[in-house]
């Protein structure tokens, strides 16, 4: 059979659409998140369903190809689109379904937080998620997911229950404690490397409406902001999501006109307790003992209102550059590092997050899953993002250069959804530590040929 008589069957096989370049929806299909990225993929399968899923596997497997895959399409290292390969791209496949009486959501692999914040919301329920709406679901959840409720409840994959996957050899299957529990634990954290996640059902917490948002300092306020935050959430209650920023005004109705694109710090915080009038106790004194905040937005909202926030700043076609570490405390010489180069912050859409993650991921043992970082307290990350390729050479600078003063800090290893592309095989490693051999060897089972190594890649064991 022909290549393109091969083309022609897995077009006419699918329920979804096989789109080829010289197709007129070829250029739209063929975009990513980060401008940033620019490839030109052989082939890109819109999948419709699971069925779907498997014939683009089988096509990439039979035909030598190598195939990324595309779920919200959020990933940053543009490893959701290749070169001269094919794109399994499930973003039509976002189908929602919340089970209230027993608190469950299963969502399709194309799904963003978005499309589950707000199926669940209306049953007083969430499912932990990021900070983004627009965030897909499969990326953020099969890199371990930080977010809002992650120090009440856990990282995403602590409230993971199973997942169904087309694996490399085009087999559908379930994993879960019960079934195919190897590839069950190294799904949670080890990323995409191990098949395409066609769905996931997760348990869904107690949440509806928040106490929180964001409260802006002056800028000559930044070390005693993150003195602050570094004490203050050392002593939170668990339900108090929080994390520290580095940020510009935002064009936003509550920024007074003259903070408009001046380089300021916040904390951005999010009480999830059933109590939101003690929300307002605890958040008290981010508002309080620091002097008069320079702008704020704090309020009961609901959950979703505060996960969807930011979406309006980043819109896909950005560049993006990002970098990243964990910490297991916020130093002294981390601050001042954070202090030598965050008020530099380049654009409105640039910034530096210093998220919380200590509590619920705390209690789970570092072995559990494949997310080995469970005694870090911070997980930060230098997120470059701009609308102009004339600036990439400079914010890129900027990036690196943080990175290298705050680096020496760290933990040593990184939430892999904040790593780009260039990290190397070495860093990888360093993110999963201990668990990088079982990953390996689990890989080896799945996928031994490495199909699936459009991500941060853990290479077959043989």
């Amino acid at each position: 059979m022909t290549v393109a008589s091969s083309v022609e069957q897995l077009s006419g096989s699918l329920r979804g659409q096989l789109i080829q370049p010289s197709d007129p929806e070829y250029e739209e299909a063929r975009r990513v998140y980060n401008g940033m990225i620019d490839r030109r993929p052989r082939l890109v399968a819109r999948c419709a369903d699971a069925a779907d899923v498997i014939a683009a596997v089988n096509f990439a497997r039979e035909n030598g190809l190598v195939a990324a895959i595309r779920g919200g399409g959020h990933n940053v290292a543009g490893f959701g689109t290749v070169d001269d390969g094919i794109v399994i791209d499930l973003s039509g496949m976002r189908s929602v379904r919340v089970d209230p009486a027993n608190r469950t959501v299963r969502a399709e692999g194309g799904c963003t937080w978005g499309d589950v914040d707000h199926a669940s919301y209306a049953f007083g329920l969430a499912v932990p998620c990021g900070i983004i709406s627009t965030t897909g679901v499969a990326g953020l959840t099969l890199g371990g997911g930080t977010g809002y409720l992650t120090r009440k409840y856990g990282l995403t994959v602590d409230n993971l229950i199973s997942v169904d996957v087309v694996t490399a050899d085009g087999s559908l299957v379930t994993a879960s404690v019960e079934e195919n529990e190897d590839l069950f634990w190294a799904i949670r954290g080890g990323g995409g490397n191990f098949g395409v996640v066609t769905s996931f059902k997760f348990r869904a917490q107690p949440v509806r409406d928040i106490y929180g948002g964001p409260i802006f300092y002056p800028i000559e306020k930044a070390k005693d902001v993150l003195r602050f935050f570094r004490e203050y959430i050392a002593g939170a209650p668990p339900e108090m999501g929080a994390f520290f920023a580095f940020q510009k005004g935002p064009p936003v109705p509550f920024m007074p006109d003259n903070l408009v694109d001046v380089t300021m710090c916040a904390i951005v915080t999010c009480y999830a307790g059933e109590d939101l009038k003690k929300g307002e106790q605890v958040v008290k004194p981010l508002l309080e003992e620091l002097g008069p905040p320079a702008a704020l937005h704090v309020d009961r909202m609901p959950l979703p209102a505060l996960n969807s926030a930011f979406d309006p700043l980043l819109p896909p076609g950005l560049q993006h550059y990002w970098k990243a570490d964990f910490f297991d405390v916020l130093s002294d010489e981390a601050i001042e590092a954070h202090l030598e180069h965050g008020p530099d912050v380049p654009t409105v859409q640039s910034t530096v997050h210093v998220y919380a993650i200590d509590g619920a991921p705390q209690r789970v043992g570092q072995e559990e899953t494949a997310f080995s970082y469970r005694d870090a307290a911070f997980n930060v990350v230098i997120a470059g993002m701009w609308p102009d390729p004339a600036d990439n050479e400079k914010n890129t600078k900027w990036v690196r250069d943080y990175f290298e003063a705050l680096h020496p800090h760290s933990s040593g290893g990184a939430y892999v959804n904040f790593m780009t592309a260039d990290e190397g095989q070495e860093r990888i490693k360093a993110s999963y530590r201990g668990n990088y051999d079982r990953l390996a060897a689990v890989k080896n089972k799945y996928d031994p040929t490495n199909l699936f190594h459009m991500n941060q890649n853990i290479k077959p064991a043989v």
